[in-house]
């Protein structure tokens, strides 16, 4: 089970090694150092995943530069099982939880067996029920991402998963656009993921900037995940719509600013508010002499800041009632 405790953030890595082991390790580390909970890749066996005549996407030409295949911009980003293995290792060794997207079946069972501590779909494989299945049989936390689907889309996966067995999932609202503008981000439709299916709900984002993750940890993200890189001027699909380490660390750390503010939810007075009370609230105070015995009026007292007296709000049971002692100017009223 991730442990949702806290928002759980992952720095996405996805393809932005491009295809250099070394780099991925470099993502590695600088996910760690900017306080990612987990670094994830993206695992496949392109011949699998992707017939060889598919055009790229329009962002992903615009990314790139080029006309090439999807077959071919994946044949070169692809890393072997090895490598992936190596990447593990070392995220072992800095201590960062490595996680990677499997789009296919061989590459899940490899992925479980190097130890991921959940399964990531994608949203490319929404409605992909074999698939689907296949991930719910191994029973272990599955993160959906729900980019470029709707609501029932999103109920026909959930229902796959559930009939392969799995019963941990955590929906992420998406919006497959890279990089996404803020009019389409549509970030109260995590809100309605929630309500619709009752799990914990993140958000996966491709904005540019920190402020649309932030806010979604403040309306409930229980995870965060943000594409990484480090340096977005990097050659390959996804660097431009990415965040680079000095950023990322800020998104982490406005998180968890933003988690410690959420609090408790019970509206009542902090220890800090208790002590400046009592020089700071108003109390109801002598406006001129009050002898014992005098009937207490409007015009005889006062409401002014004061170390002694009762409360303002004490007004209406003050007025009308005997002093029970002397009170000068300004002296508190006790009764």
């Amino acid at each position: 089970m991730i442990d949702t405790s806290r928002c759980y953030i992952i720095a996405e890595a996805g393809v932005n090694h491009n295809g250099s082991v070394e780099l991925a390790k470099e993502l590695c580390l600088a996910a760690k150092n900017s306080g990612a909970d987990a670094v994830k890749f993206q695992t496949w066996i392109t011949e699998k995943i992707i017939t060889k005549t598919v055009k790229q996407a329009d962002y992903q030409i615009e990314n790139t530069g080029n006309n090439e295949s999807q077959y071919d911009m994946l044949k070169k980003l692809e890393l072997s099982f090895d490598q992936f293995r190596e990447i593990k290792n070392y995220c072992d060794e800095i201590g960062i939880e490595f996680a990677s997207t499997a789009d296919e079946n061989e590459s899940l069972d490899f992925l479980i067996d190097l130890g991921i501590p959940f399964v990531k779909i994608g949203s490319g494989d929404i409605g992909n029920i074999s698939f689907l299945r296949y991930v719910g049989s191994k029973q272990l936390p599955v993160i959906l991402s729900t980019g470029m689907s709707t609501l029932s889309d999103v109920e026909r996966s959930l229902t796959a998963l559930r009939e392969g067995g799995a019963t941990d999932i955590t929906i992420l609202h998406c919006t497959t656009n890279y990089p996404c503008p803020y009019e389409s981000v549509n970030l109260r439709a995590m809100d309605t993921l929630k309500h619709a299916f009752g799990l914990d709900v993140g958000y996966s984002d491709h904005t540019v900037g920190v402020e649309i993750p932030v806010s979604a940890v403040a309306r409930g993200a229980k995870v965060i995940e943000k594409h990484f890189t480090l340096d977005c001027n990097m050659e390959g699909p996804d660097h431009l719509a990415s965040t680079e380490p000095d950023e990322f660390k800020k998104m982490v750390d406005s998180i968890r600013n933003v988690e410690k503010a959420l609090g408790t939810g019970f509206k009542e007075p902090t220890a800090a508010e208790r002590d400046i009370s009592k020089v700071v609230l108003k109390r109801i105070v002598a406006n001129k002499l009050i002898n014992e015995g005098d009937i207490i009026t409007e015009d005889s007292i006062a409401v002014k800041r004061s170390e002694n007296g009762l409360p303002a709000s004490a007004w209406d049971i003050i007025v009308g009632t005997k002093a029970r002692r002397t009170f000068t100017v300004d002296e508190g009223i006790e009764i």
